[in-house]
């Protein structure tokens, strides 16, 4: 197994970078959050994860080892494959997916691309045990985080907001800071309505 590569970044792209390492040339698949931390100096560092099938041997970078530990999670899940993985990295932080996978919220983790509401519900069945031994998460404290939303969602229907409504935004500024308080998700809320 290949644990990182340390070279010449030669390309960098969206989606990909190649990474010259003693010689050889190394494409490795990207996130966008990988993406956006990859400097356009020189050297560089990645945790890798190789993917062995039939037909291809993919490698996957990550500048994070905790993202790389989220995609290993994500690809433990029935259904969830490396694209998938990588789209939902793209999508969301990894301490974002952490966090929507601990605290049981399937509107966040469904509001990725490609992610029905069964696969959400399964993402967290299969998992929301795993994360919370691994990073010693305290479920209770993120209660307050659904009292938060239970608060700013009925200080909106008293301004004349359809819960409904309202409720599909304060999910998708959650999912962007799950920590806000009760007065910034009201307000992130009113911007997005």
């Amino acid at each position: 197994m290949i644990n990182h590569l340390r070279g010449k970044l030669v390309e960098k792209h969206p989606t990909h970078v190649v990474i010259e390492c003693g010689g050889v040339g190394y494409f490795v698949n990207i996130s966008l959050h990988t993406y956006s931390k990859i400097s356009d100096s020189e050297q560089l560092m990645l945790f890798t994860h190789l993917q062995i099938k039939e037909d291809a041997h993919t490698l996957f970078g990550f500048v994070e080892h905790s993202e790389r530990e989220i995609f290993r999670l994500l690809l433990s899940v029935s259904g969830i494959g490396s694209s998938t993985a990588r789209t939902m990295l793209s999508s969301m932080e990894p301490i974002q997916i952490r966090d929507a996978i601990a605290n049981g919220n399937v509107p966040a983790i469904q509001a990725i691309k490609g992610i029905g509401a069964k696969t959400a519900q399964r993402v967290i069945l299969d998992l929301k045990d795993k994360i919370l031994k691994i990073y010693g998460i305290d479920e209770v404290s993120h209660i307050s985080n659904n009292t938060n939303k239970d608060e700013a969602l009925s200080a909106l229907e008293v301004l004349g907001f359809v819960r409904k409504q309202a409720e599909k935004v304060v999910d998708k500024v959650l999912a962007q800071d799950p920590a806000l308080s009760v007065e910034d998700i009201i307000k992130q809320t009113l911007k997005n309505l």
